[in-house]
Order: structure tokens, then sequence, then C-alpha cells
């Protein structure tokens, strides 16, 4: 049977590393490059088919990244950083922010193929140059249809209202929930829209 494949977007504006990172990638049986692009905003952020997102960080500070990985975490998608910086403050911005991954300059191909492979299964990982240090937990990985149910909530939807919205069945929607429900730690509908805004997931100015 063959593998499960794996949708990639790689964001790097070098042209030639952006090549050899598609080169060490589609190497991989299991794994496909669908989007490439030299910045955030040239990224099509609703691409269904987009499973983790490669964002390329050639600069010495990662404040910038960390904005955009919190822009591209809100859309749903699971991030790894490739950060030209090493220094550990600039991890944790990126990590806070909803990187799943985090890898330094120093990084081989075996490593990012190994943090590929842990973030499109739902894992994090952190490269060794982050080995022994203490770094803090990422927010929970929320899907894009996660996020819709999630504004839904805080729109004041019933359950049966948000099926009908999304055309999904009930039941589908009681997942859904239930799923959110574990990855926040909240039960009630106002627990999961304050998870929601405190994670910038949704924004006050889209409630009803």
């Amino acid at each position: 049977m063959s593998p499960s494949v794996t949708h990639l977007a790689v964001i790097c504006d070098w042209p030639l590393l952006q090549l050899g990172l598609t080169q060490a990638l589609e190497a991989q049986p299991d794994m496909r490059i669908t989007t490439l692009a030299s910045c955030v905003d040239e990224v099509a952020l609703e691409t269904a088919d987009v499973e983790v997102i490669l964002l390329i960080n050639l600069q010495s500070r990662d404040q910038v990244t960390s904005r955009e990985v919190a822009r591209l975490y809100r859309q749903g998608h699971a991030v790894i950083v490739l950060s030209a910086s090493g220094a550990p403050s600039d991890a944790v911005l990126c990590i806070k922010a909803g990187a799943r991954g985090y890898l330094s300059r120093q990084t081989d191909a075996c490593e990012l193929v190994s943090a590929v492979r842990a973030v499109a299964s739902g894992s994090d990982y952190f490269g060794a140059s982050l080995a022994g240090r203490s770094i803090p937990a990422p927010p929970p990985h929320i899907t894009g249809r996660e996020r819709q149910i999630l504004q839904f909530v805080a729109d004041g939807a019933t359950d049966r209202e948000i099926a009908a919205k999304l055309n999904i069945a009930e039941n589908t929607v009681h997942t859904h929930l239930e799923r959110l429900r574990r990855k926040s730690g909240s039960r009630r509908r106002a627990e999961l829209t304050r998870f929601a805004l405190e994670n910038g997931i949704i924004e006050d100015d889209l409630l009803e």
C-alpha cells in the first residue's frame, strides 16, 4: 500500500534555497509540494490541500516571522519555521505564535524530512538546537473547519444551525466540537469562544 502523501507549501524568498528544499522534500515518496511562494501574501491561505507550511526566515531576528506564523495559525495551517536565527528567544516567539516545528540553519535534509513527517502526523518538532532548553508548548493546532465552527459558536449559532450553514451533518458538528473541547480544555461554549479569542483564532470584529 502506498504511503499517504503530505501536501506542503514552501515560503522562501531565496530561489536557490527554495529549489534545494523542493528537491529534498519531493525526493520523499510521501511528500508533495503544491505551493511555492516568496512571501506569505502569495499563499492562498484557504487552500484545503496544503497540510504543512514550511516558512523560511533568512533574517537575523524572528519578530516579523512570528507575526506571519500567527497569521497562518489563525488560518488553520501547521507551520514549520526554518530560521537563520540561533537565539532561543526567537524560537519562543514563533512557538507561542503557533509554530508546530522550529529548525535552525544547521538543519540537514534528514532532520527536515523528520520534522515534516512529525508535524503532518499531528506532533510537534523542535530541532536539535533547542534540545535541553525550556520552551513553551505551542497552542493546539486548529483546522480550518474547526475555526469556522468556533466562529459560529462565538456568534451564538446552535449545532443544527452550524450544520445547515456548513452543509454538513449535525453529528459531524458534534464531533468537531468534541475535538475542540479536548484541544482547548474547555467544556462550555462560552469557554470555547474565550479560547478562540485569546489565541487569535477568531477576532472580536467578526462577531455578529
